[in-house]
């Protein structure tokens, strides 16, 4: 299989530890790809204004959309892709291939797949949020010979990986701290929020059942304040 392949591999988590053992290699990689990125804000123009005002609202996960291809004509070196969509698959076998790893309903986990994609220098952790097949080839018979995939993919991230890249010190906004030697839990809240005394909320949103003892290394979750 040619390492320069796009490939998605699949997981059942979403940090990304534990593959389930499927994964896909693209017959062709795509001819290019969108990357897309927002930002979202609050907007507000008081009556009578000239202008409008706005606030930072959140950044949306990122998408990744692009086409591929399966064929099943011959046209394409069977010795340059794997072996599940050569072409010497069928179309509906290959197409079968892909959904079972981005597409089909994983009981383990009561959801979709985990994915990641992997292909130069893009490794986009994502879920797929978009299938849309043309069957564009058929043989006499009305058997598909070439189909084309329009896939979109949002980014799909854990909540401690969504924390730890954004290093927020804002008391409104969720924090993921990693408890240090000395630290008290009336201490971290009166870093983070200001005053001491919400230690019993956040024990409670840590499930914390002896507070007074958190060991060196703990990882805790700060909410906003309300």
């Amino acid at each position: 299989m040619a390492k320069d392949l796009m490939e998605i591999i699949a997981y059942s988590d979403n940090e990304y530890t534990s593959e389930t053992g499927d994964s896909c290699t693209v017959q062709i990689n795509p001819a290019s790809y969108t990357h897309e990125h927002n930002v979202e804000y609050n907007k507000f123009q008081p009556i009578g204004s000239a202008g409008t005002s706005i606030w930072f609202k959140g950044t949306p996960p990122e998408k990744v959309s692009f086409e591929i291809y399966f064929d099943a004509t011959g046209a394409v070196s069977s010795s340059s892709v794997s072996s599940l969509l050569s072409s010497q698959t069928s179309v509906s076998d290959q197409i079968d291939t892909f959904k079972s790893v981005c597409f089909t309903y994983n009981g383990s986990i009561h959801e979709p797949n985990y994915l990641i994609i992997s292909w130069g220098t893009l490794v986009f952790k994502c879920k797929l949020t978009s299938l849309n097949i043309s069957y564009t080839l058929f043989q006499s018979d009305g058997t598909p010979l070439r189909a084309k995939l329009n896939v979109s993919f949002e980014e799909a991230v854990s909540a401690s990986d969504i924390a730890s890249e954004a290093d927020n010190q804002s008391p409104d906004l969720t924090h993921l701290i990693e408890v240090k030697e000395g630290d008290t839990l009336p201490l971290i809240c009166y870093r983070v929020y200001g005053d001491s005394n919400y230690y019993t909320e956040v024990a409670a949103y840590n499930n914390l059942y002896n507070f007074r003892d958190i060991k060196p290394g703990t990882k805790l979750y700060l909410p906003p304040l309300k």
